[in-house]
Parts: structure tokens; sequence; C-alpha cells
């Protein structure tokens, strides 16, 4: 008989947490789409989380935070133009691109020496990464190629058989994708233009240097 996900409602963040200490995956609501967690510093768990999706170990994974005191676990450096930006947009739309610590798989970056760290915008993804007390893996909630789910259900039908829990927090906006920036290049660099504004950040880079 093939195991399939148990879904649980917003206010059972606990047993969430719970399923990310012991190397599972949840799916959780974000403030895009629906994202796929494990505990980013579980080796086991992040190879999990590939072989879930069908995602190519060539292709990094993100990483979700709850504050800058949780960034700093994940970065060798928080560079200061990224102290800057998260100030400024976070939590919210943006993903900055920061040197990994050494501490975390490099399986997680696909063995690069940089990972995208973002601050959602949603407090049932918050209280799960809080719960756990470190960072979680924020991909999206889908198998490779096929479309972001945006809510449990269709989380369900993608991965029900490939992941433990699934958090339902009702419809997730959808919508755009965060807007990445480099923070480890001089000048820092907008990678991806997303919910948020080119301009906006490049303006707050030349405000706050």
């Amino acid at each position: 008989m093939v195991k399939r996900a148990l879904i649980v409602e917003a206010d059972q963040v606990e047993k969430a947490v719970a399923v990310l200490r012991r190397g599972g995956l949840v799916a959780y609501p974000t403030d895009t789409v629906y994202g796929l967690g494990a505990d980013a510093f579980d080796e086991q768990a992040v190879l999990r989380v590939y072989r879930a999706k069908g995602r190519p170990p060539t292709e990094p994974l993100p990483l979700l935070v709850a504050d800058l005191a949780q960034m700093a676990q994940v970065t060798e450096d928080i560079p200061e133009v990224a102290r800057l930006l998260a100030r400024r947009f976070l939590p919210g739309g943006l993903t900055l691109v920061v040197p990994r610590s050494p501490a975390l798989p490099s399986l997680i970056s696909a063995g690069g020496a940089n990972i995208g760290v973002r601050i959602p915008d949603h407090p049932v993804a918050l209280a799960l990464i809080r719960g756990l007390g470190r960072a979680i893996v924020g991909t999206s909630a889908n198998l490779s190629g096929q479309p972001s789910p945006v809510t449990a259900q269709e989380v369900y039908q993608q991965l029900g058989d490939r992941i433990d829990l699934i958090i339902d927090g009702g419809r997730c906006p959808g919508g755009r994708e965060s807007t990445v920036v480099d923070c480890t290049a001089q000048p820092p660099r907008v990678l991806r233009e997303g919910i948020i504004a080119r301009a906006e950040v490049e303006k707050a880079i030349r405000e706050g240097s």
C-alpha cells in the first residue's frame, strides 16, 4: 500500500515541526505558492526533496528563514547590501544570494558557493520556520516542470505519495516569483526581476550606499 501525505489544518504547525525534526518533508503555504520544506541542515532530508520533485541535482534549492539571525546561520557572511535590502523589503518577495555556510550540505547549493535566502510574508510559513528554529528548504511543492500549486489539494495531486505532511492554509495568492539579487557581486546584480521591480531594488542600493 502506497503511503499518502497527511493533510492538517494551519493551526497544527507543531505536527509539521515534528515531521521536519525527524527528516520528513512538509508542504506549507507561503505568500506566493505552496512550498516544499525540509530541515536545510539535514542532508538526507534535502536529498529527499530533490527525489520527491524529480529535480536535477544541478539546480540549487532556495532557503526560507524567519529573520536576519537565522540568515546568519546559513551564510558565512551577510553582505552589508543584503542587510540593507532585507531591512527594506523583507518579509516579502525578495531572494538574496549570499555565501553558503559550510554548515549546510553542499547538495543544497548544487555544489556552488552561494545560496538564495528569503523571509516569507506568511504567518504559517514563519511559524513553521520559527518552530524548527532554523532554515527550511523553500522550493515550490510541485514535480519539476509542472505548475506550482496554490492549494493543498494541488500539492496532494502532485506529491501526495512522495511527502509526509501538507499544511492546508487555504489558497495562496500565486502570482509572480520573487526578485533575486546577487549580493556577492560587486556591484550587486538583479538576477531575476519578479514581484519587486528592478528599479526599486537598484534605488534602495543607491540610497543605502
